[in-house]
């Protein structure tokens, strides 16, 4: 189990005494959420997240969102016949597919008024200090114009993101955490294909119960988590603790819930209880 610990080291991140933007909030959503089970775009997907990230914004906060996504969607348009091995062709497929996303961001925040800017990252650009302050002016500049930035790994490029087992972001969920850290939001949310995390896998288990709230993540919540994720996404529970786990850790609150029901983000930004919350620490 990779200790979210050592990423915080390798990242070189800001002591945990910087303040948090109360009104900045991290939304991550995954493969499964934005396509089908036929592996298509999710055209419905797609508009109702856009229209409920424009409305929270329209009401005072500033929304950062973190996509997966590209890999699964640019397959599909290549009407490729199955997931592709080669790495070539997966950042081929990576490529395509991430401009397929952003036109369908584009398109869809552009109907609700918003203005959104494109932002793919590597694992250089947090390891390197001026790197990492470049990204955060960035961010920081375009928060303050009302912008709306859609982050991604940079899979057309960086190899490590798609294959190595010791990957840094793990299917965009440390990503999203590492992008809350950076810009120093006071909420993260995770959109999975799950409501939460259970005290049992609910696939084998229909007596299985929601946990609404943790207040630290140790070895008997890592226990929880299971296998992989959906077909189509590559992360699992695991790396969504993980990236809680690293989140939490520097005050921020993290709440796991299902993508299918974007609607639960009104609840959420209030403070109500959804899906499973990770209690971020005091700073």
């Amino acid at each position: 189990m990779t200790d979210a610990n050592e990423i915080q080291s390798l990242y070189h991140f800001r002591s945990q005494q910087q303040r948090l933007y109360q009104n900045r909030i991290v939304v991550k959503v995954g493969t499964s959420t934005l396509t089908n089970e036929w592996g298509k775009s999710d055209l419905r997907a797609f508009d109702r997240l856009a229209c409920i990230l424009s409305d929270i914004q329209n009401m005072g906060y500033e929304v950062i969102l973190v996509s997966s996504g590209a890999i699964a969607v640019g397959v599909n348009k290549l009407n490729m016949k199955q997931h592709p091995s080669s790495m070539r062709m997966k950042q081929a497929a990576a490529a395509v597919g991430q401009c397929s996303i952003i036109y369908l961001y584009d398109k869809f925040f552009g109907e609700y008024d918003k203005t959104i800017a494109q932002i793919l990252l590597n694992a250089e650009d947090i390891e390197q200090e001026e790197k990492k302050e470049n990204l955060i002016n960035t961010f920081n500049a375009l928060l303050e114009m009302g912008i709306i930035p859609v982050v991604n790994e940079n899979d057309s490029v960086s190899y490590t993101e798609i294959e190595s087992e010791d990957r840094l972001f793990g299917d965009n969920d440390m990503l999203s955490a590492v992008v809350a850290v950076l810009c120093r939001a006071k909420r993260l949310v995770i959109l999975s294909d799950i409501n939460g995390l259970y005290d049992m896998d609910p696939r084998l288990h229909p007596n299985a119960t929601l946990i609404h709230r943790i207040e630290q993540i140790d070895d008997s919540v890592y226990s929880l988590a299971g296998g992989a994720g959906s077909r189509r996404g590559t992360g699992g529970m695991k790396t969504k603790l993980q990236a809680a786990q690293l989140a939490t850790a520097q005050g921020i609150d993290t709440t796991i819930t299902n993508g299918k029901a974007p609607e639960a983000l009104y609840e959420i930004v209030q403070g109500d209880p959804v899906g499973t919350l990770f209690a971020g620490k005091n700073a």
